[in-house]
């Protein structure tokens, strides 16, 4: 699933991109723990993922393994000496015609939403697509999560499709929309 971007402010807490350099690289072993106290968060809300039980660091070292840097890499902002978000790229679908159209998705970190983490994270892959064989990028995210509508339409992904009601979240159904954007 993809985006954990929520239009939520934390006053104090609040960041701007502008004021603090955020670098965004490869993900290691050791950003692990980061990254999945980011997705756990996004678990729990409900609004942006269709995982719904908290996920281990050790539950999850098979998953960021089988992400290479070269084809389906895992990438981690860095803001303020933490990790602010992350973005993963994983195979679409496994028929040959659909090489090149890449699943990607992105979850910010609490304390960093509203900062442009989610947008500078899309823009790199955007950027860094075709050098990556990609040729399409493909984001799937719940109807009911506008903040990140918002974030992937400001990033130039269009809507190519709806599965209304594919998804159940504690009982509720849940509406899958499909953005896309050719690189």
């Amino acid at each position: 699933m993809a985006a954990a971007f929520q239009n939520k402010s934390h006053g104090s807490q609040q960041t701007t991109a502008a004021s603090v350099e955020m670098k965004i690289r490869d993900a290691t072993e050791a950003d692990l723990p980061a990254i999945i106290e980011i997705h756990n968060t996004a678990i729990a809300s409900r609004i942006s993922t269709a995982q719904l039980e908290p996920v281990t660091v050790e539950g999850q070292r098979e998953w960021f393994h089988a992400h290479s840097p070269t084809q389906y890499p895992i990438w981690v902002a860095e803001l303020e000496g933490a990790i602010a978000g992350w973005l993963s790229f994983r195979e679409f679908l496994p028929r040959c015609a659909y090489q090149g159209t890449v699943e990607l998705s992105v979850y910010v970190s609490e304390k960093f939403r509203r900062c442009g983490v989610g947008k500078r994270l899309l823009q790199e892959a955007i950027a860094r697509g075709p050098q990556l064989g990609m040729h399409s990028l493909v984001g799937l995210i719940f109807g009911h999560n506008e903040p990140s509508i918002a974030l992937f339409h400001l990033a130039g992904f269009e809507c190519w499709g709806l599965l209304p009601g594919v998804a159940r979240v504690d009982e509720s159904p849940r509406n899958l929309t499909i953005f896309g954007r050719h690189l």
